[in-house]
């Protein structure tokens, strides 16, 4: 039995595909702009127990792959759940265990309109970017002699005599792991297994998006 402390930070996840943007109305005629969330089917892989793994969790997979693109652990691995290999393997963290089990499909009904979720994907790559996009920096003066524009600035102390770690330069921009917290459901198909969650989330449009409970829900 969990008692009611454990019963709110219970939570729940599931594996999309980001179809893309588009807009949709309230009762009251605002428009909300969405993000199309193909959430689903997701098959539960395996479950991490405690007593065996260190904690506890549950291995999700989405999107099927072809055998001959997998490894033979990848296979075997799949065929314990009654399922093909998966192009996107995830683990969610603070489930009940009880409530799966191996083989399980997961859709997505498992959320409902008004929820707030937690939305993880990868950013879109930008390449090489220079410190004012990479960093927002400020340019310098446009005029007047003036021979510093769009360049990195200041790096620093002059007795340092190096650069120290982290210091906001030029350099690739995107493509890194993304959260972006507390987005509200607007509506769920679940025949078509479509989420439409306010806002943008990371990622180009066909790439594999993570959707999880808000663990930081604003009071």
């Amino acid at each position: 039995m969990l008692n009611a402390f454990e019963e709110v930070h219970i939570l729940k996840g599931i594996l999309g595909r980001k179809l893309g943007m588009t807009q949709v109305f309230t009762e009251d005629g605002v428009v909300v702009p969405v993000t199309v969330i193909e959430a689903g089917p997701c098959v539960v892989l395996q479950k991490r127990e405690q007593a065996v793994d260190g904690y506890e969790a549950i291995q999700v997979g989405f999107a099927d792959q072809k055998p001959n693109r997998a490894t033979k652990a990848e296979v075997g691995h799949a065929q314990k759940a009654g399922t093909a290999p998966k192009r996107f393997v995830r683990e969610f963290r603070g489930v009940n265990l009880a409530e799966y089990e191996v083989g399980q499909q997961l859709k997505a009904d498992v959320f409902s309109v008004g929820e707030v979720v937690d939305v993880i994907g990868v950013s879109k790559g930008k390449g090489y970017a220079g410190p004012i996009k990479r960093h927002n920096q400020h340019r310098g003066p446009m005029g007047h002699g003036s021979k510093y524009h769009r360049g990195v600035g200041s790096l620093g102390s002059i007795a340092a005599n190096r650069t120290f770690k982290g210091q906001t330069m030029a350099g690739r921009m995107g493509g890194e792991r993304v959260t972006v917290q507390n987005l509200e459901v607007v509506r769920v198909d679940v025949e078509k297994n479509i989420l439409l969650i306010k806002g943008s989330v990371p990622g180009p449009k066909n790439s594999y998006v993570t959707v999880r409970s808000a663990v930081k829900v604003h009071q």
